[in-house]
């Protein structure tokens, strides 16, 4: 099995333009199959709560909730880092609040960095948990909870129109030289588009990876495993290309079972 990856080989595979690849996953069987695909990266969103669990938005997420979910995900990974998301509610409470959350993810959770939404607007919780040795993986631009909080629907965020344009792209090359000097170790630049992307990439030393709006113009990229799978419901009408499409096999198969069930066959297993 090749080298556990650490912190410093992503700021060294920046260095040699070598892509970062990573996977958004909530539980241990994804974590697994994403750990042996030999991803980078496994990040334990708040996104959870829309993907899986129905909610309208990540804002009610619990901090609970992202306690079992890293939990589960870091049962299910040897080799790729883990990154846990910090819910809603303890950085925009207070820099202890944030630090406290934070130390429970990594010393029950299990997680190797967390990531911090809306870091710009909180670069005292940034550095609180730089102090405490946390590694932070600071999210900024137009974020989940950031959107989420402004009424953006969760499916607008990925469009043309959310992505930064030049005209932003000064402002964000500041922040993210800001969160740089506050001591994240990467950045989340969700929403980049390639202008303003591309800037930031360049105008700082940590690794740029993004979600939401990412593209080749960043040092990498995450994607939800469930969204490369084509694995939930809005996949079996969609047009939209997927690496396989999970949602129409797992309706195949259901369809299949239902038959034999309603026809008495046996069925072994």
């Amino acid at each position: 099995m090749p080298d556990k990856v650490t912190i410093a080989a992503l700021q060294q595979m920046k260095r040699d333009g070598q892509k970062i690849a990573g996977v958004v996953a909530w539980d241990t069987p994804m974590a697994k199959i994403a750990d042996r695909a030999g991803v980078d990266l496994v990040s334990v969103g708040d996104s959870v709560g829309v993907n899986l669990w129905g909610h309208d938005d990540p804002l009610q997420v619990t901090m609970d909730e992202m306690l079992t979910v890293c939990k589960a995900v870091r049962r299910g990974t040897v080799r790729a880092l883990v990154s846990c998301d910090l819910p809603y509610g303890p950085a925009q409470e207070s820099p202890d609040a944030a630090l406290r959350a934070a130390m429970r993810l990594i010393k029950d959770g299990g997680a190797d960095m967390i990531k911090v939404d809306a870091a710009a607007d909180f670069p005292d919780a940034v550095r609180a948990l730089v102090r405490a040795g946390i590694p932070v993986f600071a999210q900024f631009g137009l974020t989940p909870q950031t959107a989420a909080k402004h009424g953006v629907p969760y499916s607008a965020q990925n469009s043309p129109d959310a992505q930064a344009t030049g005209e932003a792209a000064a402002r964000l090359v500041e922040e993210a030289k800001m969160l740089e000097n506050a001591g994240a170790c990467a950045l989340d630049f969700t929403n980049s588009g390639p202008v303003a992307g591309a800037a930031v990439v360049k105008a700082v030393s940590i690794p740029v990876i993004g979600g939401f709006g990412g593209g080749p113009w960043l040092d990498g990229r995450v994607r939800l495993a469930h969204t490369a799978i084509g694995y939930a419901d809005k996949w079996l009408d969609s047009k939209t290309d997927t690496y396989v499409n999970t949602a129409k096999a797992a309706l195949g198969a259901f369809t299949a079972l239902i038959a034999d069930v309603r026809a008495g066959k046996q069925i072994k297993g």
